[in-house]
């Protein structure tokens, strides 16, 4: 992946773990609301053994927003954030905005209740055209 890598490709967050550092071939990457940021130019503090070690390859919005070192806050979710939380997470994101490349987008992840209704919704549509196609023998 190169600077000149297109920002609209999408990588899911399985995919982002692969540059978390342990791969010095590979860039530092990490998101921050779902935009994918190259860190490699700060490898002392992102990089292995960095005090913000843990945020390569990971999505940091929860721990970018809270301030926080804990592993369990290094995700995407934004929920149950406070205003002054949000705030804090948009100032985040200016600051990579200005001084990172963005490289991808993230796959943002799918919640239980969105994938259920994916599943339905192919199954209606599924559904539907079989049964128009049992019943459309004289068109």
């Amino acid at each position: 992946m190169t600077a000149d890598s297109c920002c609209s490709c999408e990588i899911s967050e399985e995919e982002l773990r692969d540059y978390n550092g342990s791969d010095s071939e590979k860039p530092l990457l990490m998101a921050i609301k779902e935009k994918i940021y190259d860190v490699s130019t700060s490898k002392m503090f992102c990089g292995p053994g960095g005090s913000y070690a843990m945020s390569a390859g990971r999505d940091a919005n929860r721990a970018l927003a809270q301030l926080s070192f804990k592993p369990g806050d290094f995700n995407g979710s934004l929920e149950g954030l406070s205003d002054a939380q949000l705030e804090i997470l948009q100032d985040w994101e200016h600051k990579f905005m200005d001084k990172y490349t963005r490289m991808r987008q993230l796959v943002p992840k799918k919640s239980p209740t969105e994938n259920k209704a994916e599943e339905e919704s192919v199954w209606d549509r599924t559904s539907a055209e079989r049964i128009k196609s049992r019943y459309a023998v004289g068109e």
